[in-house]
């Protein structure tokens, strides 16, 4: 046994006991794996803020595993393609998925065949509010002024999102419960495309991430007016949140690893232990934190349980507003 496995059998055999598996489940497949590439399926656009966050993981994970965790983008059908392919893929560990808030919504709209339950979950890394973000050169200063826009010109105002079901489209439909507006929704095969048609003027708005919009921001080519978090953020400290502007609304995505709920449990910790370690890489919240991307860690049990509460919050959401496909 190597001096890398023996390491990594100890961290097995100490985080076991946490989730309460018998010592005798582990098995040989532990100490052979990888000895191979890993695929990390990223179920959205390049250049988008999914992307961006697993190729920031990607590379500090790179010293935790003895072979290279390879970013391969599919994006489609907001994130039914990439989260599809890994669950029809074989559960041998080798193809680990970025897990995104779109797995906890899809179903209820009857747009994923899968559920938040069919996949095993590694760990959380990221979690980010929704923002208003507009072009620089829009006549709305303020959230209040594009709400009134809005209101003038019911179902006219284009606002993009991340597909058909994303979390971005659920974000700006709770924003037209919240406000009394009516949009009429684009849906681009990512964030990155919707940023995109904003930067070329075919769409008023999108309600995406920050930080899929920082580079813009800070650019001067866009603006955001508001984002839907409790708090102000801290790479925009002069950006509103909608309760200040006593509009009661806080929604956004996480992004974390999850592989199929048939992958080997010793296989889920080898992974578990070094996406914990990846965690705790400077390098890694540097990236992040360059990206306007919130670091937000859960390890796996944790982040099980998030996933369900939003799966029931999400269902309640999509029933309440009566969104359909």
């Amino acid at each position: 046994m190597s001096h890398f496995q023996g390491i990594r059998r100890r961290h097995a055999l100490q985080a076991l006991g946490a989730v309460a598996l018998p010592l005798s489940s582990l098995s040989a497949w532990a100490d052979d794996y990888p000895n191979k590439a890993i695929e990390l399926v990223v179920p959205a656009s390049a250049g988008g803020g999914t992307d961006a966050l697993a190729r920031a993981f990607s590379e500090a994970v790179k010293k935790y595993l003895p072979q290279p965790v390879v970013v391969n983008d599919k994006p489609g059908a907001s994130g039914v393609v990439g989260m599809s392919d890994v669950l029809n893929g074989k559960s041998d560990g080798y193809k680990v998925c970025v897990v995104i808030a779109e797995l906890v919504i899809l179903p209820h709209l009857g747009l994923a065949k899968f559920s938040y339950a069919d996949f095993q979950p590694i760990a959380r890394l990221n979690a980010d509010p929704a923002a208003i973000t507009v072009q620089a050169s829009a006549p709305w200063n303020t959230i209040e002024e594009f709400i009134a826009a809005a209101k003038a010109k019911p179902d006219e105002m284009k606002v993009g999102n991340s597909g058909n079901g994303s979390i971005w489209h659920l974000a700006a439909a709770g924003f037209e419960d919240k406000t009394g507006v009516k949009f009429n929704h684009v849906p681009y095969q990512g964030a990155a495309p919707g940023v995109v048609a904003l930067l070329g003027g075919h769409i008023d708005a999108v309600a995406v991430s920050p930080g899929e919009v920082a580079a813009h921001v800070q650019g001067g080519k866009l603006k955001m007016l508001a984002v839907m978090a409790d708090q102000r953020l801290k790479g925009f400290p002069n950006v509103p949140t909608l309760k200040e502007r006593k509009i009661d609304l806080s929604i956004g995505t996480w992004r974390g690893l999850a592989v199929h709920k048939s992958t080997s449990p010793d296989i889920a910790m080898v992974l578990r232990t070094a996406t914990r370690k990846a965690a705790e890489e400077p390098v890694l919240r540097e990236q992040l934190d360059k990206l306007n991307l919130g670091f937000s860690y859960l390890d796996a049990p944790e982040f099980g349980q998030a996933m369900q509460r939003d799966n029931e919050y999400f269902k309640a959401l999509v029933q309440k507003l009566g969104i359909k496909a």
